[in-house]
């Protein structure tokens, strides 16, 4: 499930699963109680889950998704925010310029190796899996070094994740458009 902001893509694919049946929820966000619009976001996700439905906060996705059995559904919210952490994990918003080849190493390195081994979890995962995540690559070109990392990293990262993927939905004004 690929959307844009506020494009309706969490409820899109919370609504792919059924609600009365064990769900496990795997939200990748990072909680910062200092940032109440954050808190206040994750808490709407929270409260529209079903009772049925198991939570892990910021999980390790690819020991999550490996370790699954057959029998399970496995939702992943979002793709963009796990994503995000692997690259301050990486430091990859860390210097200027000068430091633009050291943060693409670490970054063409760590990052790499963690979507690697997310990919060939999806591949592999033997669960129904729904995962969610960002289209960021339909508008303007970011002004910043980071923005345009993120872009580049995110649409690289769904690209790999399409290839492995029974279906890809993308959600544009609420709109599901199926792209396989």
């Amino acid at each position: 499930m690929l959307g844009g902001t506020r494009s309706g893509k969490s409820s899109y694919a919370e609504a792919l699963l059924p609600e009365h049946a064990p769900v496990r929820y795997l939200a990748t966000a990072r909680v910062d109680p200092n940032d109440r619009e954050w808190v206040a976001r994750i808490e709407a996700h929270r409260s529209r889950r079903p009772l049925s439905w198991s939570t892990q906060e910021y999980p390790d996705l690819a020991a999550a998704l490996t370790s699954a059995t057959a029998d399970e559904r496995l939702l992943v919210d979002d793709l963009a925010t796990w994503l995000t952490g692997q690259l301050d994990d990486a430091g990859a918003w860390d210097g200027g310029i000068d430091s633009a080849m050291t943060v693409a190493w670490r970054v063409a390195h760590q990052v790499a190796h963690q979507v690697d081994q997310l990919v060939n979890a999806v591949a592999c995962c033997p669960a129904r899996l729904v995962l969610v995540s960002a289209e960021v690559g339909l508008g303007v070109v970011p002004a910043t070094r980071s923005g345009r990392l993120f872009r580049d990293e995110l649409g690289a990262l769904n690209a790999r994740l399409a290839q492995v993927c029974d279906s890809v939905v993308l959600l544009v004004a609420g709109i599901p458009l199926t792209l396989r």
